[in-house]
């Protein structure tokens, strides 16, 4: 009964929704804020995020005090990789695993680093002996038995400060913006997205832009990030 309700709650909304833009009264924006929102309230789930925070010596070069703090506080990631997963695992159009989906919990660590420290990860897991902005260490296993009331791991994310910084700078936009397109391509790749092609690069890429313009931070970029 309560579901036929919610059922009935949704349709009365797009409908009054509809009818204020057929009257002039808004546009499909409101339509879009409202699918938004439905998706983000949706399955809810925790999440447990191990953040390390970039070193206090970088920190230090950094001139931008809105990314020192994007740096350094580890509820803003908490709140921006909570809101896209979540839209992921709502939206049946987007691939995500069917178990990331439905787990209770999910958990993830994510660091900031620099050139350096990246360019030995690089090398020893992917045999490249050079620096990149984005490096991601998938965990989750597709094939793994799920306990239901159980934590999935998802695996860990590293973005180079120094490198996302010079990016920033080549694109004309704020380090911050950076970073977040730089988490939000590491997260698509723990959950088994790959950029093998040129179609699955733009599939992937439009992914992201959709996952920043939950919060604003909408950007294009048509390069591969590793």
């Amino acid at each position: 009964m309560a579901r036929a309700f919610l059922i009935l709650d949704l349709q009365l909304s797009v409908l009054f929704c509809s009818s204020l833009w057929l009257l002039g009264w808004g546009g499909p924006p409101f339509l879009n804020e409202l699918k938004l929102n439905q998706l983000l309230s949706r399955n809810f789930f925790e999440l447990d995020l191990v953040f390390d925070k970039a070193p206090s010596a970088l920190l230090a070069d950094c001139k931008d005090l809105s990314a020192k703090l994007v740096l350094t506080k580890v509820e803003t990631w908490e709140n921006n990789l909570r809101n896209w997963i979540q839209y992921l695992r709502s939206d049946k159009s987007i691939f995500c695993p069917e178990l990331i989906r439905i787990a209770p919990a999910l958990s993830m660590g994510l660091k900031f680093t620099d050139d350096s420290t990246i360019k030995d990860l690089n090398n020893t897991w992917r045999q490249k002996p050079e620096k990149t902005d984005v490096l991601s260490f998938p965990a989750f296993d597709p094939n793994m038995i799920f306990q239901g009331n159980s934590s999935i791991e998802l695996g860990d994310i590293i973005v180079s400060i120094p490198t996302a910084e010079q990016q920033s700078k080549d694109h004309d936009h704020s380090l911050e913006n950076e970073l977040r397109w730089l988490v939000s391509h590491g997260l698509l790749h723990l959950l088994g997205w790959e950029h093998s092609t040129p179609q699955r690069l733009k599939e992937m890429l439009s992914c992201q832009e959709q996952l920043l313009s939950i919060d604003g931070s909408l950007r294009s970029n048509e390069e591969t990030h590793s």
